[in-house]
């Protein structure tokens, strides 16, 4: 039985801290590393053939989506994520820490890279504990930084009015260049402002976008927060391209059209 096997295996090999017990379908080890509030990581094996599969069972996953209001990571933190299981040579699958041991001596050492990964995995709460201090432009300057754009941040730029105005980012790519306005706040009585500051912005900034070297206008939401009607997006798309911060890859493709 694996209950059997995989106890003796994890007695042998690990130190007594590390303790296992049947726990339905499945071998419960409880394991000495603490998430940042102090609860055990616990880890579950299961047999798949041959096979035995070491997983957190989503706990970790589970664990850090109770420390935030926010529906989703940073694509900092999704690098951070993935950093984490590179380095202990495990897979996240479905929200799930997991990894394979393909013989009873291989079980302990398994059972230590799934818990350690577990553990640099929560201490991701470390940054979304700094998310209130770290704007999301702080964030988009990262994932420019990260995606190898020409970057110049609050720049100040001269409208037609005579106006200084200071985009979030002017952004180089190879085949075209973007003025950015990141649209961020908590409130929704402060977003029309927020909307408006931009829609004046760009609109004073208009020369800019004419001519041989046009330069694009870019208006990103951060739509982490549900503050932003659909005016406030019909007024940025008559003065510049709307993207969402929820969709990079989409902002990315946008930065680097033709």
């Amino acid at each position: 039985m694996i209950t059997e096997a995989a106890c003796k295996a994890l007695g042998d090999g690990l130190p007594p801290l590390f303790r296992c017990e049947t726990h339905g379908k499945y071998v419960r080890v409880r394991t000495p590393y603490l998430y940042p509030d102090g609860d055990n990581i616990d880890l579950f094996l299961h047999e798949e053939g041959s096979i035995t599969v070491v997983t957190d069972l989503g706990e970790t996953s589970r664990w850090l989506r109770m420390q935030t209001t926010s529906p989703r990571r940073s694509p900092k933190q999704d690098a951070l994520l993935r950093d984490a299981c590179v380095t202990h040579g495990v897979e996240w699958y479905r929200g799930m820490v997991l990894a394979r041991s393909r013989s009873a001596e291989d079980l302990p050492s398994v059972v230590l890279r799934v818990a350690q990964a577990a553990l640099r995995i929560a201490d991701l709460w470390f940054t979304f504990r700094t998310r209130s201090i770290v704007s999301v432009t702080d964030e988009v300057s990262d994932f420019l930084e990260e995606k190898d754009f020409h970057v110049d941040r609050a720049e100040k730029i001269i409208g037609r009015s005579g106006s200084v105005w200071k985009p979030d980012f002017h952004v180089r790519a190879p085949s075209r260049s973007s003025l950015v306005y990141v649209l961020s706040t908590g409130s929704r009585s402060a977003a029309r402002q927020v909307v408006t500051h931009v829609y004046t912005a760009f609109s004073d900034l208009s020369h800019l976008h004419i001519g041989p070297e046009a330069l694009q206008f870019v208006s990103l939401f951060d739509d982490d927060s549900d503050v932003w009607d659909d005016e406030a997006f019909r007024l940025a798309e008559q003065v510049s391209t709307v993207t969402r911060w929820s969709e990079p890859d989409r902002f990315e493709e946008v930065l680097r059209a033709a």
